[in-house]
């Protein structure tokens, strides 16, 4: 997909990263907003807890210094309101904290969930395209980064920017009563101090940059080195594959420690002098204007700055979090800048075919940076017919029936199924029309029940069975520990290929649908599994349009008609024989080859050259 490809040509272009950033800031955002029931209280609650513990109560304190250095009334008595104040002051602030808390823990969780949700809807409509261009272990980091960093994101917000910005403005109008001048140097030094780090944390960014960017490419060999452990395994590759890993995670931890090194020594560096200029700025205000402020306003400036410390020295780390947080949330984000370009149309028609005919009505197509595969190709396929593709590698023959599901869009002309243009269509409609048997069954970690019911989910365990029978899937199922409820592993790694081709065809049977197409469907068996299936093929064949993708010309013989593809054009066509007597391409084709399937029984012939 070339738009794909140009993402990732730009991937720590500053622009993409930008709208990936803002694009990720908006998702948080909204989902903060979709539950500001719960999100409001979360945000504000803790903040009034902190006003309660670390500024109402020292003003009780404060107050009773000042009750003492007047000469006031030091028995029990006359303190104990100023202690109850205060005691007072910190349950309620800490009964605030707890309320706070259970509201941010739902707010937490439910966007987690949501956002979670997003993400893999946002994936399943990515084009087929896509999936070959990335690494299935850095996708699932990506998804799983964006929903689950919303907590940290929300956190952050909550315990180190509302618990200290809504205090810091309370603190100002208090500390505004006692002397202007004690606000405007606090919030003047607080300006100060970002002017100063900002350059610096934009600086930064960039090295987060790439110290993500890192992460992403580890997890992505970890997870490919997973998945094929097989191969590795049969080309003694072990050494070699842990050599690249402990060259790729030595580059994670040199960026890693340069952008935490960046930011310790020097961020840092600027925000701790200015954090101890600020306290002894203050306790020295509190000093010189004591004529007019006494012991008790001494009392609370001093504890205020002193406060407001804690925020500057936390300036840098809060932007860290925030930063870290949004960088791996782009990192997931930057995947849906470019839309997929296979999409359902605005205003679909219903489905509504007259039949199950199929139409390839001057269809141009060609791959991403390639030459044009097809130009104004037209094939008719006849409802209820069935059409074997044939041909060298190369010549188009599976693009065509990718093209037929929609997996990938044409560039001129169109496809019509029972008279209806595919791309006017939903592609779940169209997609329900057909059962599919590609060349590599891909089967999910579930049971072999659960992957035979994917063709059809609301399936009855009996319809299950019979499938299951008819693809002669009992077969082997029945010495498997746990029968159908066996687990298959990851990809089907547990099961041969002829028996996963095997549970593919149940697919087919189970999906019932009107149009079959296989892609070398029979590929994977061997000769004994291409006797148990041939007659569940016919008889699934029966009453439905197929279209038939082979190399061994014998798995097509009895075929309707013959189509043979070269290079994107249709050099021939027709039935076995009459190929066979036009001596073309078809013919040269088959001389170099034996048959053995898809072949009725009282037609040996066609199982010799």
């Amino acid at each position: 997909m070339a738009a794909l490809g140009s993402i990732e040509d730009a991937e720590n272009g500053p622009s993409v990263r930008k709208s990936a950033v803002l694009l990720a800031l908006r998702y948080y955002c909204g989902e903060l907003r979709r539950q500001w029931r719960v999100a409001v209280p979360a945000l504000t609650l803790p903040a009034i807890g902190n006003i309660c513990l670390f500024y109402l109560a020292p003003l009780a304190v404060a107050g009773l210094v000042g009750h003492l250095s007047a000469g006031g009334d030091g028995t029990v008595g006359a303190l104990l309101p100023y202690v109850l104040g205060f005691g007072a002051l910190l349950l309620t602030g800490e009964a605030l904290w707890r309320v706070g808390l259970h509201f941010l823990n739902r707010t937490d969780a439910r966007g987690i969930e949501r956002l979670g949700v997003v993400g893999m809807e946002e994936l399943l409509a990515k084009d087929t395209a896509f999936f070959h261009d990335n690494f299935a272990g850095s996708l699932t980091k990506r998804v799983i980064g964006f929903s689950s960093r919303f907590e940290e994101f929300a956190d952050t917000l909550t315990f180190s920017i509302m618990a200290k910005v809504v205090p810091l403005a309370f603190a100002s109008v208090v500390l505004w009563r006692y002397h202007p001048l004690l606000v405007l140097v606090l919030v003047g030094l607080i300006i100060v101090t970002g002017v100063l780090v900002a350059p610096l944390i934009r600086r930064r960014q960039a090295l987060v940059d790439e110290r993500e960017a890192a992460r992403v490419l580890v997890s992505g060999h970890v997870a490919d080195v997973l998945t094929n452990m097989e191969t590795v395994r049969a080309f003694a590759a072990e050494d070699r594959e842990a050599a690249e890993y402990r060259v790729r995670i030595a580059e994670q931890r040199r960026l890693s420690l340069r952008s935490w090194d960046y930011g310790n020594l020097r961020v840092d560096t600027v925000v701790a002098p200015l954090s101890v200029l600020t306290s002894a700025v203050g306790l020295l205000l509190a000093v010189a204007l004591r004529g007019g402020l006494g012991v008790e306003a001494i009392v609370v400036t001093f504890t205020y700055y002193t406060n407001t410390i804690s925020i500057m020295f936390e300036f840098n780390q809060i932007y860290r979090r925030i930063e870290s947080v949004l960088t791996e949330a782009a990192q997931f984000t930057e995947l849906l800048l470019v839309p997929p370009t296979v999409v359902d149309p605005v205003d679909p028609q219903p489905l509504r075919p007259a039949d199950a005919s199929v139409r390839f009505e001057r269809v141009r197509f060609g791959y991403a940076g390639g030459p044009p595969l097809f130009e104004d190709l037209d094939l008719d396929i006849p409802s209820g017919a069935k059409i074997g593709l044939v041909g060298q590698s190369g010549g188009g023959k599976s693009t065509l029936t990718r093209l037929l599901l929609r997996l990938m869009d044409v560039d001129g002309g169109r496809i019509l199924i029972g008279g209806q243009d595919i791309a006017r269509l939903r592609q779940a409609d169209l997609r329900s029309l057909i059962a599919y048997v590609p060349q590599e069954p891909a089967m999910f970690h579930r049971s072999v029940r659960d992957n035979l019911a994917f063709a059809r989910p609301g399936a009855t365990d009996a319809e299950i069975f019979e499938a299951a029978r008819a693809a002669h899937v009992t077969e082997f199922v029945e010495s498997l520990p746990d029968g159908f409820d066996t687990l298959v592993g990851e990809r089907g790694v547990k099961l041969s290929g002829g028996q996963r081709q095997r549970i593919a065809l149940a697919r087919a049977i189970l999906r019932d649908a009107p149009i079959l197409l296989l892609d070398e469907a029979t590929s994977a068996l061997d000769s004994e599994s291409e006797i148990l299936v041939q007659e569940a093929l016919w008889r699934l064949m029966q009453d439905r349009t197929a279209v038939v993708v082979a190399h061994r010309l014998s798995t097509v013989v009895r075929m309707d008609r013959l189509v043979v593809l070269n290079r994107g054009r249709i050099v021939e066509q027709g039935t076995h024989s009459e190929l066979l007597q036009a001596e073309g391409p078809y013919a040269r084709l088959w001389h170099h080859q034996s048959g053995g399937f898809l072949i009725e029984d009282g037609t040996p012939d066609a199982l010799h050259r």
